[in-house]
């Protein structure tokens, strides 16, 4: 989609102004320049910390610029340090930056509704516009992700999305989830908590949003938050944080948790110490040294050594932590008990979730198993998951040990399976069943609407064969994010997703998704139609959430 740019100075009030810039068509000689949207990039939310300490907020006196001297908010965020994405390099010297607390945010063309135009979070994952090299890098998962590759202009203009996007960078893999006993020490002797630095830079993001949002036209009180992949895992954990919140503190106001779900409780600090050891010994730190002197040289360490060094370690995989702090030690008690619908009922706040035919394909290339066995495989899952669900999972799935009819070998296609169901079909299900028939008799249904997309734009260029696998749907969620959509599927998509996704995130109470019940799926089909269904899967995933759920009591 091509697009031109030009300069757009933005007062933002007692926060000063800023140089951002309109989004427009070019113009040629059947049709004029149309402006799409506004668009300020690299949007500072917070003060940067420490490595390993919490990012602070902008303090009431910080401005972005002046008149005279705007804040030039014309590029992109700051990128964490990540492993095989953006590397530093002599062309690239500025790709990566510790200091990435900034957010992008895009802006409808035209005068502001009375009141606000609703505010849509989006708390990305990964994203590259060219889709045929995603699978040959490392993954999102946590461990990297950008929102620079992110165009939702289409999305604003064309598809009648009349909402303010705010996308925030914020710290991934063990820049943002590193946890041990030596940083619960560090962080105590200044008052901060330890660990899941990643959720908490999200937190402040939407933080400044609610405070600052309407600067830019949009309403604080109409915040959705959505998320694809890792990304709608953390928008579980904001989530769950906002609801532990007093009322007046609440931020989230609906909720959008696409590809993926929540599989069991957050390992525990001392599972993450093991590697955290892993850690400091393939750096050569020596495990004996006092703890202040382990931090002092893994701060001193370069970004990329780091990285290189973690990619060895066994447990290479940094991932958030039961910290007692953002997340809380009962976060899955309150979902068997019903606590966690409870409140969702209470605060009205409506979820839209759902899933890809075909997760699996994508998944299958995610640092698969080193070798084609079970025990390779069971080793691989143990990189995210807690031992003792592992060790439950491993016998549901295969109660013989040996290889399934229906999978070609361990290292691929098993992996990808099981890791699919775990990441989103199964879990997704166990989550809508914990929502809905938990042991507390609370049934938040009425505010849950489910999506199935069997359906693949011809921009997506990851292999056909593959068919609608993890991320083939970005054209459809962005309205083709910056790539070529034909009309057809322009209609499609507004029909089938776009067209209701936009008048849920203006709050309208009836959006036409059209299902009943927690069963029953909104359906985009191979040939574009739409067909509301009984989700037929249903019972293996409550199955599958009942076993690990068990397993997390015991365990």
């Amino acid at each position: 989609m091509e697009t031109i740019r030009r300069p757009h100075l933005k007062s933002l009030a007692h926060r000063g102004v800023i140089q951002g810039v309109t989004i427009s068509t070019p113009s040629s000689p059947t049709s004029e320049s149309k402006d799409l949207c506004h668009y300020f990039g690299g949007v500072r939310y917070g003060l940067a910390p420490e490595r390993w300490r919490r990012a602070q907020p902008l303090p009431a006196s910080f401005t972005y610029g002046s008149e005279g001297v705007p804040g030039r908010c014309d590029g992109g965020a700051g990128l964490c340090p990540q492993p095989g994405f953006l590397d530093i390099s002599p062309e690239n010297p500025d790709a990566w930056n510790e200091d990435c607390f900034q957010c992008n945010v895009w802006t409808p063309i035209g005068d502001v509704p009375e009141g606000g135009w609703p505010v849509f979070v989006y708390i990305r994952e990964y994203c590259l516009t060219e889709y045929s090299t995603l699978f040959g890098a490392d993954g999102g998962w946590l461990q990297f992700g950008s929102p620079n590759s992110f165009n939702p202009a289409a999305l604003i203009s064309e598809a009648d999305f009349n909402c303010v996007i705010v996308m925030p960078a914020y710290r991934v893999n063990l820049f943002g989830f590193l946890y041990s006993t030596e940083l619960e020490e560090d962080a105590a002797t200044v008052g901060e908590t330890v660990g899941n630095h990643g959720f908490w830079d999200q937190r402040l993001a939407l933080e400044w949003t609610k405070q600052n949002i309407q600067l830019f036209g949009g309403n604080p009180e109409t915040i959705t938050i959505a998320g694809y992949s890792a990304g709608a895992n953390s928008v579980f954990h904001q989530l769950a944080y906002d609801l532990r919140q007093p009322d007046e503190n609440s931020i989230v106001r609906q909720a959008c948790i696409w590809s993926n779900s929540p599989a069991v409780q957050p390992k525990q600090p001392a599972e993450t110490q093991s590697q955290f050891n892993q850690l400091l010994t393939a750096l050569d730190i020596p495990l004996t040294l006092p703890n202040s002197e382990k931090l002092t040289r893994l701060r001193a360490m370069p970004a990329r050594t780091l990285l290189d060094k973690a990619k060895t370690i066994t447990i290479h995989q940094f991932r958030p932590t039961t910290d007692t702090s953002f997340i809380s030690p009962s976060l899955f008690t309150s979902l068997d008990t019903g606590d966690f619908a409870r409140t969702l009922l209470a605060r009205k706040i409506r979820i839209i979730t759902g899933e890809c035919c075909d997760e699996r394909f994508l998944y299958s290339t995610w640092f698969p198993p080193t070798e084609n066995t079970l025990s390779a495989l069971r080793t691989r899952l143990i990189a995210d998951y807690p031992e003792h669900i592992v060790d439950a999972l491993i016998p549901l799935y295969y109660p013989d040990g040996r290889l399934p009819a229906h999978c070609k070998d361990w290292d691929q296609d098993a992996w990808g399976r099981i890791y699919a169901d775990m990441q989103v079909h199964q879990m997704q299900r166990g989550l809508l069943y914990a929502l809905t028939e938990n042991e507390g008799g609370v049934d938040a249904s009425a505010l849950l609407f489910r999506y199935r997309i069997e359906w693949r734009a011809q921009c997506v260029t990851l292999p056909v064969e593959w068919g609608v696998t993890h991320s083939s749907d970005y054209p459809i969620w962005f309205f083709g994010n910056g790539l070529v959509l034909g009309e057809a599927e322009k209609g499609v998509i507004k029909d089938g997703l776009v067209g209701p996704l936009g008048r849920f995130a203006s709050g309208e109470g009836e959006f036409g998704w059209g299902v009943s019940g927690v069963r029953s799926v909104r359906t985009l089909r191979r040939d574009g139609s739409v067909e509301v269904v009984e989700d037929g899967n249903w019972e293996e995933g409550v199955k599958v959430w009942k076993v690990l759920r068990d397993a997390g009591r015991s365990g």
